[in-house]
Protein backbone atom coordinates (compact mmCIF):
# COMPACT_ATOMS: atom_id res chain seq x y z
CA UNK A 1 0.00 0.00 0.00
CA UNK A 2 1.24 3.70 -0.74
CA UNK A 3 0.48 6.40 0.67
CA UNK A 4 -0.28 9.69 -1.19
CA UNK A 5 -0.70 13.26 0.02
CA UNK A 6 -3.28 15.27 -1.94
CA UNK A 7 -2.90 19.12 -1.15
CA UNK A 8 -5.51 21.00 -3.00
CA UNK A 9 -8.25 23.80 -1.61
CA UNK A 10 -10.76 23.91 -4.26
CA UNK A 11 -12.81 20.58 -1.64
CA UNK A 12 -15.03 19.76 -4.92
CA UNK A 13 -11.85 18.82 -7.16
CA UNK A 14 -10.07 17.50 -4.41
CA UNK A 15 -12.56 14.87 -3.90
CA UNK A 16 -12.88 14.27 -8.17
CA UNK A 17 -9.10 13.92 -7.73
CA UNK A 18 -9.18 11.35 -5.24
CA UNK A 19 -12.26 9.36 -6.29
CA UNK A 20 -10.70 9.21 -10.33
CA UNK A 21 -6.88 7.89 -7.81
CA UNK A 22 -8.60 5.72 -5.28
CA UNK A 23 -7.39 1.94 -6.31
CA UNK A 24 -6.70 -0.97 -3.19
CA UNK A 25 -3.31 -0.11 -4.04
CA UNK A 26 -3.09 3.65 -2.75
CA UNK A 27 -4.30 5.25 0.33
CA UNK A 28 -4.85 9.08 -0.57
CA UNK A 29 -4.58 11.70 2.10
CA UNK A 30 -6.91 14.95 1.57
CA UNK A 31 -5.55 18.36 2.36
CA UNK A 32 -7.08 21.59 1.89
CA UNK A 33 -4.24 24.18 3.54
CA UNK A 34 -0.47 24.14 3.35
CA UNK A 35 -1.08 24.02 7.22
CA UNK A 36 -2.95 20.38 7.07
CA UNK A 37 -0.38 19.27 4.84
CA UNK A 38 2.34 20.00 6.72
CA UNK A 39 1.09 18.39 10.01
CA UNK A 40 0.59 15.27 7.48
CA UNK A 41 4.04 15.62 6.23
CA UNK A 42 5.42 15.60 9.93
CA UNK A 43 3.14 12.62 11.32
CA UNK A 44 3.16 10.36 8.62
CA UNK A 45 4.95 8.47 5.61
CA UNK A 46 4.07 9.23 2.05
CA UNK A 47 5.51 7.80 -0.85
CA UNK A 48 3.83 10.60 -3.36
CA UNK A 49 2.54 14.08 -2.55
CA UNK A 50 0.64 16.23 -5.19
CA UNK A 51 0.66 20.45 -4.43
CA UNK A 52 -1.54 22.80 -5.56
CA UNK A 53 0.30 26.07 -5.75
CA UNK A 54 -2.37 28.70 -4.82
CA UNK A 55 -3.45 28.03 -1.89
CA UNK A 56 -4.91 30.07 0.97
CA UNK A 57 -2.43 29.99 3.48
CA UNK A 58 0.45 30.84 0.81
CA UNK A 59 1.72 28.67 -2.20
CA UNK A 60 2.77 25.23 -2.62
CA UNK A 61 5.84 26.05 -3.91
CA UNK A 62 6.77 27.53 -0.51
CA UNK A 63 6.24 24.34 0.40
CA UNK A 64 7.70 22.23 -1.75
CA UNK A 65 10.81 23.78 -0.65
CA UNK A 66 10.59 22.90 3.13
CA UNK A 67 9.78 19.46 2.03
CA UNK A 68 13.21 19.41 -0.57
CA UNK A 69 15.06 19.93 2.48
CA UNK A 70 14.57 16.64 4.45
CA UNK A 71 12.57 14.34 1.62
CA UNK A 72 12.98 12.70 -1.36
CA UNK A 73 9.43 12.79 -1.71
CA UNK A 74 8.24 12.91 -5.38
CA UNK A 75 6.25 15.97 -5.71
CA UNK A 76 3.66 16.53 -8.91
CA UNK A 77 2.56 20.04 -9.00
CA UNK A 78 -1.34 21.07 -10.11
CA UNK A 79 -2.07 24.63 -10.96
CA UNK A 80 -3.70 27.18 -13.26
CA UNK A 81 -0.26 28.81 -13.73
CA UNK A 82 0.34 27.31 -17.04
CA UNK A 83 3.39 29.74 -18.07
CA UNK A 84 6.58 28.00 -19.03
CA UNK A 85 8.45 30.53 -16.27
CA UNK A 86 5.97 29.01 -13.95
CA UNK A 87 6.39 25.42 -15.45
CA UNK A 88 10.16 25.93 -14.97
CA UNK A 89 10.84 27.95 -11.72
CA UNK A 90 8.38 24.88 -10.42
CA UNK A 91 10.47 22.01 -12.24
CA UNK A 92 13.86 23.88 -10.93
CA UNK A 93 12.68 23.99 -7.38
CA UNK A 94 12.70 20.21 -6.89
CA UNK A 95 8.81 19.06 -8.65
CA UNK A 96 9.06 15.91 -10.68
CA UNK A 97 6.49 17.06 -13.02
CA UNK A 98 3.58 19.58 -13.19
CA UNK A 99 0.08 19.00 -14.31
CA UNK A 100 -1.80 22.55 -15.53
CA UNK A 101 -5.73 22.73 -14.97
CA UNK A 102 -7.91 21.98 -16.76
CA UNK A 103 -6.37 18.74 -17.23
CA UNK A 104 -7.76 15.00 -17.88
CA UNK A 105 -8.22 12.66 -15.32
CA UNK A 106 -6.97 10.05 -17.10
CA UNK A 107 -3.49 11.81 -18.05
CA UNK A 108 -3.15 12.28 -14.20
CA UNK A 109 -3.65 8.75 -12.98
CA UNK A 110 -1.00 8.03 -15.52
CA UNK A 111 1.03 10.61 -14.49
CA UNK A 112 0.87 9.03 -10.64
CA UNK A 113 1.01 5.64 -11.87
CA UNK A 114 4.54 6.47 -13.51
CA UNK A 115 5.52 8.22 -10.29
CA UNK A 116 5.03 5.05 -8.49
CA UNK A 117 6.55 2.75 -11.05
CA UNK A 118 9.68 3.86 -10.10
CA UNK A 119 9.21 3.39 -6.39
CA UNK A 120 8.69 -0.20 -7.39
CA UNK A 121 11.92 -2.47 -7.20
CA UNK A 122 13.28 -3.67 -10.26
CA UNK A 123 11.46 -6.43 -11.69
CA UNK A 124 13.22 -9.35 -12.87
CA UNK A 125 14.20 -9.09 -16.34
CA UNK A 126 13.49 -13.23 -17.34
CA UNK A 127 10.38 -15.23 -16.56
CA UNK A 128 10.11 -18.55 -16.69
CA UNK A 129 7.04 -20.91 -16.25
CA UNK A 130 6.25 -24.41 -18.29
CA UNK A 131 6.89 -24.58 -21.75
CA UNK A 132 7.53 -20.05 -21.74
CA UNK A 133 10.94 -18.55 -21.13
CA UNK A 134 10.64 -14.74 -21.56
CA UNK A 135 13.52 -12.85 -21.83
CA UNK A 136 12.33 -8.66 -21.63
CA UNK A 137 15.94 -7.10 -21.82
CA UNK A 138 16.60 -9.23 -25.16
CA UNK A 139 12.89 -8.53 -25.58
CA UNK A 140 13.62 -12.89 -26.98
CA UNK A 141 10.21 -15.11 -26.01
CA UNK A 142 10.43 -18.66 -25.98
CA UNK A 143 7.58 -21.11 -26.17
CA UNK A 144 9.39 -24.45 -25.80
CA UNK A 145 11.72 -24.29 -29.09
CA UNK A 146 9.77 -21.94 -30.67
CA UNK A 147 10.53 -18.13 -30.75
CA UNK A 148 7.64 -15.63 -30.43
CA UNK A 149 8.21 -11.97 -31.99
CA UNK A 150 5.54 -9.25 -29.42
CA UNK A 151 5.58 -5.93 -30.54
CA UNK A 152 5.95 -3.42 -27.69
CA UNK A 153 2.69 -2.78 -26.87
CA UNK A 154 2.16 -6.93 -26.17
CA UNK A 155 5.44 -7.12 -24.39
CA UNK A 156 3.93 -4.12 -21.92
CA UNK A 157 0.82 -6.34 -21.68
CA UNK A 158 2.88 -9.92 -21.17
CA UNK A 159 4.88 -7.79 -18.45
CA UNK A 160 2.02 -6.65 -16.76
CA UNK A 161 0.58 -9.86 -16.58
CA UNK A 162 3.35 -11.83 -15.43
CA UNK A 163 4.42 -9.16 -13.01
CA UNK A 164 1.02 -9.98 -11.15
CA UNK A 165 0.46 -13.37 -11.67
CA UNK A 166 -2.74 -14.74 -9.82
CA UNK A 167 -3.87 -11.15 -9.96
CA UNK A 168 -6.59 -9.39 -11.41
CA UNK A 169 -5.54 -6.51 -13.41
CA UNK A 170 -8.37 -4.22 -14.26
CA UNK A 171 -8.73 -2.89 -17.78
CA UNK A 172 -7.97 0.91 -16.40
CA UNK A 173 -4.54 -0.60 -14.72
CA UNK A 174 -3.50 -2.02 -17.60
CA UNK A 175 -3.96 0.72 -20.08
CA UNK A 176 -2.15 3.10 -17.62
CA UNK A 177 0.44 0.76 -17.40
CA UNK A 178 0.32 -0.03 -21.53
CA UNK A 179 -0.68 3.41 -23.01
CA UNK A 180 0.66 5.73 -19.87
CA UNK A 181 0.01 9.48 -21.41
CA UNK A 182 -2.24 8.50 -24.40
CA UNK A 183 -4.29 7.03 -21.83
CA UNK A 184 -7.01 9.61 -22.81
CA UNK A 185 -6.37 9.18 -26.39
CA UNK A 186 -6.70 4.96 -26.41
CA UNK A 187 -9.95 3.46 -27.98
CA UNK A 188 -11.35 1.01 -25.28
CA UNK A 189 -11.02 -1.57 -27.85
CA UNK A 190 -7.17 -1.53 -27.97
CA UNK A 191 -6.51 -3.38 -25.17
CA UNK A 192 -9.21 -6.14 -26.06
CA UNK A 193 -7.34 -6.18 -29.55
CA UNK A 194 -3.89 -6.62 -27.69
CA UNK A 195 -4.96 -9.31 -25.36
CA UNK A 196 -6.45 -11.07 -28.52
CA UNK A 197 -3.15 -10.83 -30.09
CA UNK A 198 -1.22 -12.38 -27.02
CA UNK A 199 -3.21 -15.04 -26.58
CA UNK A 200 -2.80 -16.00 -30.62
CA UNK A 201 0.43 -16.08 -29.79
CA UNK A 202 1.58 -17.81 -26.40
CA UNK A 203 -2.02 -20.24 -26.18
CA UNK A 204 -2.73 -24.00 -27.43
CA UNK A 205 -6.04 -22.63 -28.19
CA UNK A 206 -6.74 -18.99 -27.82
CA UNK A 207 -10.42 -19.34 -27.83
CA UNK A 208 -10.10 -21.73 -24.56
CA UNK A 209 -6.81 -19.62 -22.54
CA UNK A 210 -5.17 -21.37 -20.77
CA UNK A 211 -3.14 -18.48 -19.10
CA UNK A 212 -4.58 -15.39 -19.85
CA UNK A 213 -7.84 -15.66 -18.42
CA UNK A 214 -11.00 -13.25 -18.45
CA UNK A 215 -12.18 -12.09 -15.59
CA UNK A 216 -15.46 -10.91 -17.09
CA UNK A 217 -16.71 -7.36 -16.24
CA UNK A 218 -13.07 -6.28 -14.73
CA UNK A 219 -10.03 -7.10 -16.59
CA UNK A 220 -7.77 -9.68 -16.70
CA UNK A 221 -5.16 -12.25 -15.09
CA UNK A 222 -2.51 -14.69 -15.44
CA UNK A 223 -2.55 -17.63 -14.23
CA UNK A 224 0.33 -19.30 -12.41
CA UNK A 225 -0.98 -23.20 -12.32
CA UNK A 226 -3.86 -23.57 -14.85
CA UNK A 227 -6.07 -26.09 -14.60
Amino acid sequence: MKNLLLLEDDRTLCQGIALALQSDRLRITQCHSISEATRQLQSQEYHLAIFDINLPDGSGLVLLVQVRKTKQLPVLLLTAMDTEINIVNGLELGADDYITKPFSLAVLRARVSAQLRRLDPAPEQSYQQDMFRFDFDRMEFWKGQQQIELSRTEQKLLRQLIDHPGMTLTRGQLIDAIWTDERSYVDENALSVAIKRLRDKLEDNPKKPFYIHTIYGIGYMWKVNPC
